[in-house]
C-alpha cells in the first residue's frame, strides 16, 4: 500500500512540476529578421565554410591507415584562389590589426582598407611602402572572398558584388574596435 501511495505521490509531483514549467515551455520570443541581417547571415555563413575548408585542407593527412599515401584532394581553382586568400590574411592580421590602431588604415564602406598618412608613415618612407603593400594584399584577399562568396552563393549574381561589398563594409564596422577609423554609407569618416 505505502509503494502505490508513494507512486502517485511522485507522480503528483512530477504532473505539479510539469504544469509549473509549462508557462515557460510555452512563452516564445519572436525575433523578425530584416533583409540585410539575412544577407549578412549568408555572406558570413559562406565566410565560415571557406574558412573550415582552411582548416580541413591544413589538417589532412596524407597517409591512411595502412601507411599507403592519399591521393592528393583536387580543389577547384576559385576555390583555391580563395582558400589561399584566407591564409594569406590570418598571416597578415597582425600587421592590419597595428595600422588599424595606429589609425593608418580605416575600414571603407566598400569592404576594403584604405590608407591614411600618420606620423609615422610621413617620417618613414619605407615603412609607408611595406602599409600600402599590406594593404593591397588585404584588399585583394576580401575582393577574391567576396566574389567566391558571390560565384558559390545561389541568392547572389556578379552584378551584387557591390551589395555584397557594402555589407561586408558593415560587419567590418561593426567588428572594428574603439578608435579605428570606420567611413560611413554615406562616406563621411569618423573614430569609433
Amino acid at each position: 500500500m505505502k509503494k502505490f501511495w508513494f507512486k502517485g505521490l511522485i507522480a503528483n509531483i512530477s504532473l505539479l512540476l510539469l504544469t509549473g514549467c509549462a508557462e515557460k515551455l510555452v512563452d516564445v520570443n519572436v525575433t523578425i529578421v530584416d533583409q540585410k541581417t539575412a544577407l549578412e547571415n549568408q555572406i558570413l555563413g559562406s565566410y565560415e565554410e571557406l574558412g573550415n575548408e582552411v582548416l580541413l585542407l591544413a589538417s589532412v593527412r596524407s597517409v591512411d591507415e595502412e601507411g599507403k599515401l592519399k591521393p592528393v584532394i583536387e580543389v577547384p581553382k576559385g576555390k583555391r584562389k580563395a582558400l589561399r586568400a584566407m591564409q594569406r590574411q590570418e598571416f597578415n592580421h597582425d600587421d592590419i590589426q597595428e595600422f588599424k590602431q595606429t589609425l593608418c588604415a580605416g575600414e571603407g564602406n566598400d569592404g576594403l582598407l584604405k590608407f591614411f598618412d600618420n606620423e609615422r608613415t610621413q617620417k618613414d618612407p619605407k615603412y609607408k611602402e611595406f602599409v600600402v603593400a599590406i594593404l593591397k594584399e588585404e584588399n585583394e584577399d576580401r575582393l577574391t572572398i567576396l566574389q567566391r562568396i558571390v560565384a558559390t552563393n545561389e541568392n547572389f549574381s556578379e552584378t551584387d558584388l557591390p551589395k555584397v561589398q557594402k555589407i561586408s563594409a558593415s560587419l567590418n564596422r561593426d567588428n572594428a574596435l574603439a578608435g579605428e577609423k570606420v567611413q560611413s554609407d554615406e562616406g563621411t569618416w569618423s573614430a569609433k
